[in-house]
This record gives C-alpha cells, structure tokens and sequence, in this order.
C-alpha cells in the first residue's frame, strides 16, 4: 500500500466515526449543539424533503417523535462516508436509508439519501431482507 493510499484509508476511517458520532449525538441523543460540532456551512442538502443550510436541521430535530437512527452498515472512502440503516419515525413506518456524506475538514458539509418503505423477506420478489 503506498503512502497516499494508506492516508486516504486512515482519512475514511476518520470521516466514517466523525458521521457515526455526529449522526448520534444529534439524533439520538437530541442534542442540538452536534450540529456545531459536525456540520459546517454552507450545507448543501440532495434529500427532497429538506431545505439547504443548517438551520434546516436544527428545525427538524426537536420534532422528531419516535426517531431512531439504526446504521447497519457502514463505508467511507475519501471525503464520501455511505451508511445503510433502519430509521424509525421519518416516515409513518420504519424505512431503510442509504446516506450519503460528504466531510470537508472533518465537518459534514454536503448530505444525499434514497429512502425506501421496508418489505418483510415474505413479501419480496427474492424471499431476502433490505437490509
């Protein structure tokens, strides 16, 4: 491995925990000062249900009822870190999330998803689990 792939995996492995810790804190945890913390602006925003900019997030949070953030999976190269999860009270039934963020400097800058309803393994075409 050389030098430059070994930092590129040691700067993947950063971002990955930055996002775990970042995604914990302010939604789990309900504390709103994360956002301080972990995001910095300006804040471009992909998903279609959300504003740009920080002040989205900070709206959002505090009205969240039953919301849990569930990762499953988890990979990170570059300034990218992708999870895979099981996210109950954004929608009216657990869905699975694939997130996407983008890290400058350490700091959450950049956010897409793909948001699907969960179907149990007997009602899928292939019999296996979404996530």
């Amino acid at each position: 491995m050389t030098q430059y792939a070994a930092a590129q995996d040691d700067q993947a492995e950063g971002n990955a925990d930055i996002v775990l810790t970042a995604m914990r804190e302010l939604f789990a945890d309900k504390d709103l000062t994360a956002i301080d913390r972990y995001w910095a602006e300006p804040y471009t925003q992909h998903s279609p249900q959300m504003p740009n900019g920080l002040d989205a997030l900070r709206n959002v949070v505090p009205n969240l009822e039953g919301f849990s953030w569930e990762p499953q999976r988890i990979a990170a190269q570059g300034d990218l870190v992708f999870t895979h999860s099981i996210v109950h009270g954004w929608a009216p039934h657990p869905v699975a999330i694939v997130d996407i963020f983008r890290l400058d400097d350490g700091r959450i800058v950049e956010h897409w998803d793909v948001v699907q309803d969960i179907v149990s393994p007997e009602e899928s075409a292939n019999g296996n689990t979404m996530v």
